[in-house]
């Protein structure tokens, strides 16, 4: 896809979010992703020649290999979501052959999904793409429903199937969230131990973040927050949604703020909201990847396109976008990956 097309795609908002200039906190503070990034930032840090081979491997494949950008396709909804329900609209899904096929197609950097589904084929497919393995889980067979991350196997056992790194979510907000901060920390530090990377999904989770029919779930100054908890466990990289507003602090009357938060450290423009997320990621060394949501159908594409330049002109470091990709026909799903990918691949499209 061409530049044109990316305009095209971006509609009515195209000028403004490639033209925003951000005067809230300058891209010079910010390590922003680049061929050298793993020495550049790692380099310096605690991380082993283990982990940094791993990161190595993580940003040197696919279309993306060489830009210190990350594209990759995660495939945990049939446990978050249920298998019916996220693999309805494509059964071919239900085999896990076909999830690792669609991210060695669509050319990602790697695949994040299931112990089982990368264990049932490890030796098949460890050495052509690197393996994410999501440890812990939201299962809703549960009834009635709760919504808990809980452990589903050991980090030696994603050693041993083959894996770059290891990806977990904590519900930051929830009654939970303390429990599950104890075991991701110890989870991640093992996995360095061994060598992996670390992956954090960095999700807000409680019903009182919704006041006067705003959903602060994806407000800045609290997605952000959980961003900087995530860091402190030392993850590598961190996964979060785009944020949609902001001031989640102040609606709800919790934790601290600062009047700067809002007047200079960001505004309401949607690359200056997620550039103050990349901030509480150690100001962009640990790199930011926003998640590509839900699938709605026929505005997938344009959206998709929309989130990667917000990601990358915030000074971000991908997307990683599972539903709206492997809810369609494989050929379609490369499409739209690679469409991401070109956003990160394009010159004209430069950090604000």
């Amino acid at each position: 896809m061409n530049h044109d097309n990316i305009v095209s795609l971006l509609g009515k908002d195209g000028e403004s979010l490639l033209t925003h200039e951000c005067k809230t906190i300058s891209k010079d503070m910010l390590h922003l992703p680049g061929p050298d990034f793993v020495d550049r930032v790692f380099g310096q840090s605690n991380r082993t020649p283990q982990v940094l081979r791993n990161l190595g491997q993580l940003y040197n494949t696919g279309r993306l290999a060489g830009t210190g950008y990350l594209s990759i396709l995660p495939v945990d909804q049939g446990i978050e979501h249920t298998a019916g329900a996220s693999f309805a609209p494509n059964p071919i899904y239900f085999d896990p052959e076909n999830i690792i096929k669609l991210a060695i197609e669509g050319g990602c950097n790697a695949v994040a999904t299931t112990y089982g589904n990368l264990a049932m084929m490890s030796r098949k497919y460890a050495h052509k793409i690197p393996f994410v393995v999501k440890i812990n889980h939201n299962e809703l067979l549960t009834y009635p429903n709760k919504f808990d991350q809980i452990m589903f196997g050991s980090v030696e056992e994603a050693w041993n199937l083959g894996a770059a790194a290891v990806g977990a979510t904590i519900y930051f907000g929830s009654e939970e969230s303390s429990r599950q901060i104890i075991e991701v920390a110890e989870a991640f530090e093992r996995a360095h131990q061994l060598g992996m990377a670390t992956i954090l999904w960095c999700y807000a989770r409680n019903n009182a973040f919704k006041k006067d029919g705003v959903d602060y779930h994806v407000a800045s100054d609290i997605t952000a927050q959980a961003n900087h908890l995530g860091v402190t466990i030392q993850a590598d990289i961190i996964k979060q949604k785009l944020p949609e507003n902001n001031g989640g602090f102040k609606a709800i009357n919790f934790a601290k703020s600062h009047p700067a938060m809002y007047d200079k450290l960001s505004s309401d423009n949607p690359i200056d909201l997620t550039r103050y997320q990349v901030a509480n990621c150690y100001m962009g060394r640990a790199g930011l990847i926003n998640s590509g949501g839900e699938s709605k159908g026929e505005s997938d594409l344009a959206d998709a396109v929309r989130t990667a330049v917000v990601n990358k002109r915030a000074g971000g470091m991908g997307l990683i976008s599972g539903r709206k990709a492997f809810q369609k026909d494989m050929k379609v799903g490369v499409e739209l990956l690679n469409a991401i990918q070109d956003v990160y691949l394009d010159n004209q499209i430069t950090v604000a």
